[in-house]
Parts: structure tokens; sequence; C-alpha cells
């Protein structure tokens, strides 16, 4: 309600305000010019005097409201005030008075609130006119109650009501054109307006379907009003209003439809739809702004479909609803000699449609790609009936899912018809339409495998040319046709052969080749098995067969030239040699033997200048097959498990340091010594025989002697340090008996007259360590 003069008004109250500022400044200056003189004539008795302090100019306090807010606030509750006591008047007081004496007051104190805004206008005091002007169309109501309570209570109340909306919305338009400058009646009046025809539909005895109309038609009144509205508040009301009413009767044509039992019902609905469409659709069509057009035209097709779709509801089966409503949604793509707003949005109604389309589709994608799985725990139990017992397991096909592979591939057709950016879109849904037609359709199992391998196929060589998604879409239908294969043993060694070599021949075109070579070693090692378990083989046996996989793999990767998929094969050739494993695992020669053909596999692999690094894997394996052999064997002497490392260990640290002399010995041979002689040690301390002490002793000597002999540290070290530790083992008895035979006296004066020892050549201690520390030093 903040009142904004006209410019002539305003420019004349910044003349005058001009005015008074100027006058002001003559006031100051000549204050200013008597302050200075007055200072001069005082200025020689000031320098004796102390200076006094200036005031402080005290700081005015900040305003926390603006003064039009002030305005508006005061004034409307100046309106609301008076409201009320008007209803009180009305409601409460209203017995004392006769029925003219009522009338003449209500009447005139309405008529002179509705003339006070005139002068109001007339002096610009534009928010107080705005004020009373929402006065006195509140006491229009009152006065449309009074005359009620007066003379037509007899009257029915719904018409009334009718009535009294109806003259109330032309009186207050009026009201609001003949005083054009104020903003509030003619919005209140289109409130109003929203009311006289559901109120004539409910007293002429009207259904939902008239009342539903009425409010439509009352929709397109407010968008009329929206887009030929001069004043902005008149058309925002008029938006909200049309959005309002809009939806309403949206609303009730959607209850209309599901409560259809036949055509009829239906078509009455899809009237209401149709109306409602054509509404939006004219307002997208005269829309000045594009993103209106745009969203209205959209939301206009999204009604057309579901119009139709009321109709096609109690017309068609359920299996073939979603292909018609699709259908209604593709058409909206063929609207020509539209503007291009509205063509936009009808594609985004399309858009929606096709989406909803899809995802109704998705669950027979899902049960097609996903129940396969359940073959795991069900091999080779025979030929299912048809591809959708395959896919399903018997199970329960979606419902209305017969009709997906139609949906999918309208849509496919749609995005290669639009051409561009769509076209690339057009692949999934296409290669979901193609694997669920076989158990749509209850085709043969056999059927329905050759036309997922022709899949397979297809995606793979487009997947060679230009579309990378083809071959993850290849990958995962591929899944889908080997566990839907284990339904019987023919079908899985035919389906695993053939997917092998269909991944070989596409990591040989060059292009995704770590991807198709893996996946097609990985089938490799699936038809392995399949092999040896259609053979009758233990799955120990079957894990030699499986290591053909490793051999072929480390064959193949010194002729591959992209290191990427050198990398992805011998990744999975290792990941085979681990399945051959877990295979032979219960079985332990079997397992030792496993375990060092994978040792040869992986040495071949590190005479490569590139792969040394295999040699450390191929040591391990060798090892490994070795404790496992001697396992197997019943083998519980502990040097049988770490002989077989020391030895190639020093084998490898000797040859290591005759090609780089400068090798630390501890790098060289400590990891090979240790590997035997601590756990030798540990053995030691629970072994009851004479021999294992002395072996151990023998060889801890033998290399304390070596490494004094070459000056080398580890050799020295560890074989002085574990001879020492089994000496002491040995002689623990006899110190332990000789302690006991011992008075007690004798330990402590021993350790004084140790510790006076210590003290007494401690320099000279120093000296000998330092030596030591030398000698030790100059070893290697």
């Amino acid at each position: 309600m903040t009142h904004i003069p006209p410019p002539a008004e305003e420019l004349r109250l910044l003349d005058n305000e001009l005015r008074r500022l100027d006058a002001r400044r003559a006031q100051l200056l000549a204050r200013r010019a008597w302050l200075i003189t007055a200072l001069q004539q005082v200025r020689p008795l000031a320098a004796t005097a102390p200076q006094p302090v200036a005031p402080v100019a005290p700081v005015a306090p900040r305003r926390e409201a603006t003064a039009p807010g002030v305005q508006n606030v005061l004034l409307l509750l100046g309106g609301v005030l008076l409201t009320v006591a008007a209803m009180v008047f009305t409601l409460v007081s209203w017995g004392h008075l006769g029925i003219v004496g009522r009338s003449a007051v209500l009447g005139a104190v309405t008529l002179a609130v509705l003339a006070a805004p005139v002068a109001l206008l007339r002096r610009s005091l534009r928010s107080t006119a705005e004020a009373v002007a929402g006065l006195g169309l509140a006491l229009t109501v009152l006065d449309a109650y009074a005359l009620h309570e007066a003379a037509f209570q007899g009257s029915d109340g719904t018409t009334y009501m009718a009535v009294c909306t109806t003259t109330l919305a032309l009186l207050w338009t009026a009201y609001g054109t003949a005083l054009g400058a104020l903003r509030l009646p003619r919005p209140a009046a289109l409130v109003v307006a929203q009311l006289p025809v559901p109120l004539w539909v409910a007293a002429a005895g009207g259904g939902l379907w008239t009342a539903a109309a009425g409010v439509l038609l009352t929709a397109a009144f407010d968008v009329a009003v929206a887009l030929r509205g001069s004043a902005r508040p008149v058309r925002v009301v008029a938006v909200v209003c049309a959005i309002g009413s809009g939806a309403w009767g949206v609303l009730a044509a959607g209850v209309l439809a599901l409560e259809a039992s036949g055509p009829a019902g239906a078509g009455r609905a899809t009237v209401l739809f149709a109306l409602a469409a054509a509404i939006a659709v004219a307002t997208a069509w005269y829309s000045p702004r594009s993103d209106v057009a745009q969203v209205t035209a959209a939301v206009g097709g999204l009604l057309l479909v579901a119009g139709a779709g009321g109709v096609l509801r109690v017309t068609v089966s359920d299996t073939w609803l979603v292909p018609a409503l699709l259908v209604c949604g593709i058409a909206l793509l063929t609207v020509v000699r539209v503007p291009d707003a509205v063509r936009r949005g009808l594609a985004v109604a399309s858009a929606v449609v096709q989406g909803l389309a899809l995802l109704s589709a998705l669950p027979a994608v899902a049960a097609t790609v996903l129940g396969p799985l359940g073959r795991i725990g069900d091999v080779w139990s025979g030929t299912p009936v048809d591809a959708r017992d395959a896919a399903t397991l018997g199970g329960v096909w979606p419902s209305g899912a017969d009709t997906a592979p139609l949906v999918l591939a309208l849509v496919a057709a749609v995005l290669v018809v639009r051409g561009g950016v769509w076209r690339r879109w057009a692949l999934p849904p296409a290669w979901a339409a193609v694997v669920v037609l076989p158990a749509a359709l209850q085709l043969p199992y056999v059927v329905g495998l050759s036309v997922q391998g022709l899949v397979v196929a297809g995606l793979l060589a487009a997947a060679t040319a230009t579309a990378p998604v083809a071959l993850w879409l290849a990958v995962v239908t591929s899944a889908g046709v080997a566990f839907v294969s284990l339904a019987t043993e023919a079908a899985t060694l035919t389906v695993l052969a053939v997917l092998t070599a269909l991944f070989a021949a596409a990591a040989r075109q060059g292009r995704h080749a770590p991807v198709t070579a893996a996946v097609s070693l990985g089938y490799a090692t699936a038809l392995a098995g399949a092999v040896g378990a259609a053979a009758g083989w233990r799955p120990e046996h079957v894990a030699l067969l499986v290591l053909v996989v490793p051999v072929a793999a480390a064959l193949l990767a010194p002729r591959i030239i992209d290191p990427a998929t050198v990398l992805a094969v011998e990744i999975t050739g290792a990941v085979a040699g681990v399945v051959a494993i877990g295979l032979a695992v219960f079985d332990a020669p079997l397992l030792a033997l496993v375990l060092a053909l994978c040792g040869v596999i992986a040495a071949g692999t590190a005479i490569r200048p590139d792969r040394r690094g295999a040699g450390y894997a191929a040591a391990v394996l060798f090892v490994l097959a070795t404790w496992v052999r001697l396992a197997a064997w019943q083998v519980d002497l502990v040097e049988a498990y770490t002989l077989p490392v020391t030895v190639p260990a020093l084998v490898v640290g000797f040859l290591h340091r005759h090609r780089a002399p400068g090798t630390s010995s501890w790098t060289a041979y400590g990891p090979g010594l240790a590997a035997t002689l601590l756990p030798s040690l540990a053995a030691v301390q629970h072994d009851p025989e004479w021999l294992r002490p002395l072996l151990l002793g023998a060889a801890a000597l033998l290399v304390t002697l070596l490494g004094a002999r070459h000056r080398l540290q580890a050799p020295l070290v560890l074989g002085g340090a574990v001879l020492v530790l089994v000496a002491l083992h040995e002689l623990a008895p006899y110190l332990v008996q000789f302690a006991d035979a011992l008075p007690r006296w004798v330990p402590p004066a021993l350790a004084g007259l140790l510790l006076l020892g210590v003290g007494a050549t401690y320099e000279q201690r120093l000296r000998d360590v330092r030596r030591v520390r030398e000698v030790l030093g100059r070893m290697s």
C-alpha cells in the first residue's frame, strides 16, 4: 500500500525539499561565521586556560522501521479494526434497529466508505485510499449478509450465495475500473469471480462433471485475464487462480476417469481432460514468455495423453494399455505448424510418456537378465519348457510384460528417427527389446539361446565400430546367456565355447581389447571347468584342466602390443590360477602339483625383461608346493620346510652379489639364513633330543666361520647369535644346578665384583667396542 506519487507531483515535492535544504544551509553557514569570530576574540585567554572537553554529540538512535513500512502497518491495522467493528455492528448490534434504520445505517456507511477514496486520491493519499477501499469492499460483503437476514431468509442459501458472488464480482470490477488508481478492487473481484460458476452448478443440482467443466471454464477466463490484463497485480492473481482452478478441474477429471466402467463415463472424463489441455496449449500459444509456454505446452500434452488413457483403460486390455498410451505420447511429436516453444513443450510431454513406458518395461528386463542367476544352484537340471521358463526358473512373469518388447522397440525407433544426440541412446532400449523378446513370446529354449547369442555378436560388432556402450551390453548379455545355458550340459558347453570365441575375435580387432580379452579368458576358464565336470572329473582333477588358461595367458601376453591388454590378460590368467588352486585345495598331493605348475608358469613369465617381479611369485609358489607335498607325506621336521627356502635364497643371493658386488650381505644372505636358523632355534627350545641342537650348533658354527672368513656381517652376526643361544640352551640345566648349589650371598657378591670390574675398565671397554665396530664396518 506504499503511495508512489505521479512524476509531476514527485518533482514538486523534490523542489520544495531542496528549497528548505538551501535555507537551512544558509542558516548554518551564518552561525559558523559567528562562531569563528567569537573564537578568534577569546584565543589568547584560551591559550592559558585549560582546554575544555568538547561535548560528545548524542548518537541518534537507529531506526528499526521505514516510514512507508510504518504507514502500511498503521493503515492495515486501521482497516482490519474498522472491518471487525463493522462485523460486530452487523452481527451483534443489529437487533436494536428496525429494518429501515438498519438498511439506512449500513448502506450510508458503505456508500460513504466507498466514496472516500475519491477525495483521498485527489490529495495523493493513495495508500490511505487503498486501505479505505478495502474496508468498503468488506462492507459490501456485510451488506449482502444483512440483506439476506433482513429480506431473503427463506431463499435457498446456495442460490443466494451464487447471486451475491456474481453481483460482488461485477460491482468490484466496475468500482476498480472507475477508480483506476486503486490496485485492490480488481484483484479482489477476480478472486470472488472463482466462486459463481461452482455455486450456480451446485444450486442447479449439477454433478461432479458439470462442476469440473465450470471450474475449467473459470480457469480459461483466468488465463485470458492473465494474458490480456494490463495491471500486474491482476495478472499475478489471475495466474494463481488459473493454476488452482485448473488443478481442481483436472483432479475431478481423474476421479471420473478412474470411476468410469464403460466408454461413456470415460468419454465424459476425456472431454474434461481435452478442455484442460486446450486451455494449457492456448496459454502456451499466446504466452509472451518462452519458458512459460514450454511448461504449459508440456502440461497440455500430458493432459491429452491422460484423456486418451481414460478411454483406453476401459476399451483395451491391461497388456496393451501401455503400448497404446506410448503411441499417444509419440503422436505429440507429429504436431506441426505450431510455435517453437509449444513444439518443445509437446516434445517434453512425449519424453515423459516414453520414460514412464520404459519404467513399466523394466520388470520384464530385470526378470530376463537377472532371473537366470538362480541357475547357479540348479545346474544341468534339464531342458526348460521355453525361454520364459529358462529366464524365470518357472517363476512368475511380471504382469503386462508380454508387450514390453514392443514398448522398448517403439522408444528405440523414436530415438533413431529424431537423430542427432538422441540416436546414441537408442541402443539400450533396442537391446532390451531383443533380449526380452524370446521370454515375452515364450519361444523355444534353443531359439532363446540363439537369439541372445546373436545379440552378443551384434553388440560386439557395434562396440568394435563406434558404440562403446555396446561393449558393456554385450558383457551383460553374455553373462545372462551363460547362466541360462546352465540348464543343460550340451547348452553349457556350446554357449561357453561360442562366447569364448566371440570375445577372442573381438579382442583381435584391437578396440576395447583389454575388456574383451579378459572376458574371453574368463569364459575359457568356465569352459575348462564345464568340460571337466562333463567328463565326471573330481574338482581337484578339473583344476589341472583349468591351468590351461594361465598357460595360454602366459603364452599370449608376450605377443600382444597394447600394455593395457597385456595386463588384463595376465591378471585374468592369475585369477584362473587362483581358481585352479581353490579347486585342488582339498587334495594335498594334487594341490602341491597345481602350485608347482603355477610356479612354472610364473617362472616362465619372469623370463621376460619387463616381468622380472614374477620370479618372486614363482619362488613363493614353489616353496608352497614343497610344503604341501611335505605335509602330504606327514613330514613334521621344521628343517624340511625351511631348507627348500634357504638353499634357493642363498643361491640367488650369491648370484646377485656376484653381479653386484656392492650388495649388502644382509640383503643377499640375511633372508635365506634367517629362514632356517630362526625356526630351528625355536624348535630346539622344545626338543628333548640331542641331535637337533648338535646339528644346529654345527651349522651355526660353520656359518659364523664363513662370515669371519669372508668378512660378511649377516653370516657372522646370525651364526654367532644362534650358536650362543644354542650353547646357553644346552648349558641351562647345569647352570640351574650350579646356581642352586651356591650360597645365597654369592650371586650378589659376584654382581658387585662384576660392576666394579666394568667400572674400572670402562675406558678400555669403550676402546674395544670402537675397534669391533670398525672391524664390522669394514665387512661388507
